[in-house]
């Protein structure tokens, strides 16, 4: 009985201790006052009034001069792709800000070989800013009188005058390679490329002059001292952080670093060792 008590007593506890909100009901029959929950018809009249102004002011803004683009800037590029992104990107010029897709505009500047990424900010209420990351060169492609700069994927980003970027290091194309800007390079010289652009990701302390590719091998010539035996195309990065590592130790005169094998780093002062 006790047992029996508690248990109803600690039933009644519970349900007393829960809230319970109620509809609001009318006084006739006792019956849910539904209606009461439902928003007036004016409140619903104001309501839409709003939708209509505000959807009418952002097309109002948008067909009107107020916040036409004036000023186009491009941020992250070097001039040379500066200008490219402005050409492709000069038709939006006088279009309202809120009237541009962004995205097909991103598109448009994507598509350009020396643009590796890009996104749209608008600046109200005249300026559209266009964020780029433009392609890095590491080598400059010759074939005959002619020259472009190539990326470390081996893809060809521009033309440039014979003679100019002489930062970079040379690769050779014989006149009977076709290249296209935006196209790649043939395969031997893209795992050139793909060295060229390791070799700066390590910053080695000198820089390369040229590359020499053949028989499934890499070498990197430098400028001064030592060149560097890659090997083949793989794990170039890793060999190249090798090579960077030990040259601090390298006696004066070597002639080689050979890394080909990462593990074992051989130095030698003699050509034919």
């Amino acid at each position: 009985m006790a047992g029996g008590r508690t248990e109803r007593g600690s039933r009644r506890r519970t349900r007393a201790a829960s809230d319970v909100v109620p509809f609001p009901r009318s006084e006739v029959g006792n019956r849910l006052d539904l209606a009461r929950l439902v928003p007036s018809g004016r409140s619903l009249l104001v309501g839409f009034a709003l939708v209509v102004a505000v959807l009418g002011a952002y097309w109002g803004a948008k067909a009107s001069s107020v916040f036409a683009v004036e000023h186009l800037e491009v941020e992250g590029a070097p001039p040379a792709v500066t200008r490219e992104v402005e050409r492709a990107a000069k038709d939006v010029v006088g279009t309202s800000l809120l009237g541009i897709d962004a995205r097909a505009l991103e598109d448009t500047v994507r598509a350009l070989p020396s643009v590796a990424g890009v996104s749209i900010d608008r600046a109200f209420p005249n300026t559209l800013v266009v964020k780029v990351a433009a392609e890095r060169p590491v080598a400059v492609v010759r074939r005959g009188n002619s020259a472009w700069l190539a990326t470390g994927s081996g893809k060809v980003i521009q033309a440039i005058e014979t003679g100019t970027e002489r930062e970079f290091p040379r690769l050779w194309l014989t006149r009977d390679v076709g290249v296209r800007i935006g196209g790649s390079l043939p395969s031997h010289l893209a795992a050139a490329t793909r060295a060229l652009a390791a070799a700066r990701e390590v910053r080695l302390p000198r820089r390369v002059k040229d590359v020499r590719s053949g028989e499934g091998r890499l070498t990197l010539i430098l400028g001064e001292g030592p060149e560097i035996r890659l090997g083949g195309a793989s794990d170039v990065l890793l060999k190249l952080t090798v090579a960077a590592r030990i040259f601090p130790l390298l006696e004066e005169g070597t002639l080689y670093v050979d890394v080909s094998v990462a593990e074992r780093p051989v130095a030698s002062r003699f050509s034919n060792a």
